[in-house]
């Protein structure tokens, strides 16, 4: 779709859903003044073009394995058949060609052994593949589109509030997970929104039971939602880079807890390896991104080192 085919309610609708994923239509026509039919019509457009896709996801400590982040050099002629095949397989989340075309950056998430294969084996045989290295991801600082959708949407605090989910309890120690739960928590892998009768079906629990089962994961922290938005959708934050920054051991709370406060940061974590942490931040063009390293990045303490990287193509999003 062309950005220009989007509008405001749109927008709108992408931060509602980032709000309450699960909120049914009713609820959010009611907040943002218009039918129930024109919000499903809106969110089947949207969501069959590509553009918007509300995602479950799990904690990924629970499998004893965070993911990695893979910095693989390669030669550019090269580069998009390589980023394509990272794309297609299972075990990446995401992929971004960057630096000119000189690097691709992706996230491994597979939790099975087979991202060890791609680590150490497939990948440094690869034709045209000049380095690649590997981040295990410590900590999580911020994560997702939210503060920068919140900004661009046009919703008002009171419809904020209104969109807020009823859940509060915490959970601090769900109970073991599964197969049944594996299930469920695969369909919300594969659509957020899947429904409750799909969810009773695939379980065979009740209506009562699937609801409160997703009350326990979501409240204890294990499971969560996030959206991927084609970057279209908001073009005021369509233009990308990635930061590799080196940071002192002592600093590296600091910085990051610094980042997830900046509004061009969408996300920042802890990693391991000689860059420490790494960032997608957007920024408007290439004298904002300037202003932001200059005036936001420089006076933070304890960077040593910073590496910057143009997205020139996002090749595969977070699904």
């Amino acid at each position: 779709m062309r950005s220009d085919s989007f509008d405001d309610l749109d927008r709108q609708l992408a931060h509602t859903l980032q709000i309450n994923p699960r909120a049914p239509f009713s609820r959010i026509a009611a907040v943002l003044g218009v039918s129930d039919q024109t919000v499903a019509r809106r969110y089947t457009r949207l969501r069959s073009s590509g553009t918007l896709h509300v995602r479950g996801l799990t904690d990924p400590y629970l499998h004893a394995s965070a993911p990695w982040f893979l910095r693989v050099r390669c030669a550019p002629i090269a580069a998009t058949s390589i980023a394509d095949a990272l794309a297609r397989r299972d075990d990446t989340a995401w992929v971004r060609l960057t630096s000119g075309g000189t690097e691709i950056v992706c996230m491994v998430t597979s939790h099975t052994g087979t991202s060890e294969s791609l680590l150490l084996d497939l990948l440094p045989r690869t034709p045209r593949v000049e380095g690649v290295t590997a981040h295990y991801l410590l900590r999580t600082f911020s994560r997702g589109l939210h503060r920068m959708i919140a900004d661009h949407s046009g919703l008002t605090p009171d419809q904020i509030r209104s969109l807020q989910p009823d859940d509060t309890m915490h959970i601090s120690r769900p109970r073991a997970l599964d197969d049944l739960d594996r299930l469920l928590l695969q369909a919300l892998a594969d659509d957020g929104r899947t429904g409750l009768a799909e969810l009773v079906a695939i379980t065979r629990w009740s209506r009562d039971a699937v609801r409160r089962r997703l009350t326990e994961l979501t409240q204890s922290g294990t499971l969560y939602f996030d959206i991927d938005v084609d970057h279209r959708l908001f073009p005021a934050i369509a233009a990308w880079t990635v930061l590799w920054l080196s940071v002192e051991p002592a600093a590296l709370d600091i910085v990051g807890n610094a980042l997830a406060g900046h509004s061009e940061v969408a996300y920042a974590a802890a990693t391991t390896g000689p860059t420490n942490i790494y960032a997608s931040v957007a920024c408007s063009n290439a004298p904002a991104l300037y202003d932001y390293l200059t005036c936001k990045i420089a006076p933070l303490p304890g960077i040593r080192h910073l590496e910057t990287g143009p997205v020139l193509r996002n090749i595969k999003s977070n699904r």
